[in-house]
């Protein structure tokens, strides 16, 4: 039997999260990053909530999966390897592109004061296109990310997986892995995006059951564990914002 469960974890606050709500609460119109996004590494709160997730899973032998798939981009991978660090016996760790942040082309590192100041056309274009299907220049939609994501489950299904797997990736990967599992449609999304973005380090579960047709989520964005092992929880949009 392929995959019966995945547990996704969102990478923990990195320091480019700290960042970006700096900049947003004092209304600069850039965010100060002297690196590119794929090599921001976690804060110390992400590191302490990376450990908290390890010890979560060794808590219970019935949580521990079979293999761990991480996005390539420092912050997840950290959180990946952090919390594998608590394992007696830490199953392998796999990287893979498909599952990386969302491209914001040129809109990378601007504020939402910044991309309505620098470029009003976009602004006005996302506006009308809305979230799922506006792509910037340079960048890609949530759609693209999309077809990246029923890519990487497409050869999951087909591959040696079995079982329970765990994979770390970024807020807006998690939420649209319930989109294409759960065969939402978009209005369905964006009502979920509503209640706010994947907190840092928590946990979703997808699970289905062998006969049953479909995936469902069990778990859903919980922080929980967080709390339970000394960890602060924390919420920062990964993006500029995640509703319409």
């Amino acid at each position: 039997m392929a995959a019966t469960e995945l547990i996704l974890i969102r990478h923990g606050e990195s320091i480019g999260n700290v960042a970006r709500e700096e900049a947003e609460a004092g209304g600069a119109l850039s965010i100060e990053m002297p690196m590119r996004d794929a090599d921001v590494p976690l804060s110390e709160t992400g590191v302490q909530q990376a450990r908290a997730v390890g010890r979560w899973l060794a808590e219970d032998p019935e949580r521990l999966p079979t293999a761990v798939w991480t996005s390539p981009y420092l912050r997840a991978r950290q959180t990946a390897q952090t919390a594998l660090a608590e394992l007696v016996a830490p199953p392998p760790l796999r990287q893979d592109e498909r599952i990386r942040d969302r491209e914001l082309g040129v809109l990378d590192l601007l504020t939402k004061r910044g991309v309505t100041t620098g470029f009003p056309a976009e602004a006005q274009r996302r506006s009308w296109l809305g979230k799922f299907y506006y792509r910037p220049p340079g960048g890609e939609s949530w759609a693209d990310l999309v077809l990246r994501i029923r890519s990487f489950l497409a050869d999951l299904d087909r591959g040696p997986a079995q079982g329970r797997q765990l994979i770390v990736s970024h807020d807006a990967v998690i939420l649209l892995f319930r989109y294409v599992l759960e065969q939402f449609d978009e209005d369905a999304v964006f009502e979920i995006a509503r209640t706010g973005s994947v907190s840092n380090a928590s946990v979703s579960r997808l699970v289905r059951t062998d006969g049953e047709p479909g995936w469902r989520a069990a778990v859903y964005n919980d922080h929980g564990h967080l709390e339970a092992f000394g960890a602060q929880p924390t919420e920062h949009p990964g993006e500029i914002d995640a509703t319409r």
